[in-house]
């Protein structure tokens, strides 16, 4: 090999080693703006980690209602054995939040299966439900959930329809055509911030005709959980709890109907 290509072959190396450096750089800051990312998540607020220490519910009394780990998540063993909601959370929002809600719908006949997605997002998720409805013996299975959540819940049921009774989607909108077979509630706040209305619109055309889409009025994005305040969120006009209480009512009407 004669100088000239010496001196080429030598350059060709250090570039390579610079373009490596620079890929393995990337990554590195790739991952750490990932990680920092996911744990900024909102967490469950000390009325939420109430239920899950197992202390008396909301009224101060007892229940029948059992929290129970399980492989996806929470199960909430109440009082029923034919109806079970799958539920899926908000994006960025831990889990346990939506338990105050949950304990409601079982306490008055609704076992809920409540799960823990991968870094918090539903959409690493979205077919947690498959095990759940396999191995669960419900006569009625619903699917449901929360802002992502709740989009990736109608996913789901647009793909397994046939496995599932309703869909419920609080503070979303489906991305894909929902069976006429299927009960749906499409739920939201009035004073919600974070919900994109022209896309909620633009997806009506996804909901079958029977679908029953209803606003509460005073009650915003966050408040279907126990996670405090999100960004961009309107200020809400009525309590958490009352907003989880007209959520479960209206749930309930739904899902017990003819029950």
């Amino acid at each position: 090999m004669d100088e000239r290509k010496r001196k080429r072959h030598r350059i060709f190396q250090r570039i390579g080693r610079i373009f490596r450096m620079i890929l393995v750089l990337a990554i590195a800051a790739g991952i750490t703006t990932a990680l920092v990312y996911m744990s900024r998540y909102y967490r469950a607020d000390e009325t939420a980690q109430a239920y899950l220490d197992g202390q008396a519910d909301a009224d101060g009394g007892t229940s029948p209602v059992q929290i129970v780990d399980i492989e996806q998540g929470l199960f909430l063993d109440g009082a029923g054995t034919e109806n079970a909601l799958v539920f899926y959370p908000g994006a960025m929002v831990e889990y346990t939040s939506y338990l105050p809600l949950l304990y409601k719908l079982a306490e008055d006949g609704i076992d809920c299966f409540l799960v823990r997605m991968p870094a918090n997002l539903a959409i690493f998720g979205k077919n947690k439900a498959d095990r759940i409805i396999r191995y669960n013996p419900y006569e009625h299975w619903y699917i449901g959930g929360h802002s992502l959540g709740g989009a990736m819940a109608a996913d789901y049921a647009a793909r397994h329809g046939e496995e599932l009774d309703g869909v419920i989607m609080l503070g979303a909108y489906p991305v894909k055509t929902l069976s006429g077979d299927l009960k749906v509630l499409e739920l939201y706040g009035s004073e919600d911030g974070v919900l994109n209305m022209e896309k909620r619109q633009e997806a009506e055309k996804y909901l079958p005709r029977n679908a029953v889409t209803e606003v509460i009025d005073g009650g915003n994005h966050a408040q279907f959980g126990n996670y405090g305040l999100q960004d961009g969120d309107g200020e809400a006009r009525m309590s958490a709890q009352e907003q989880q209480s007209v959520t479960a009512a209206k749930l309930e009407e739904v899902i017990l109907a003819g029950a």
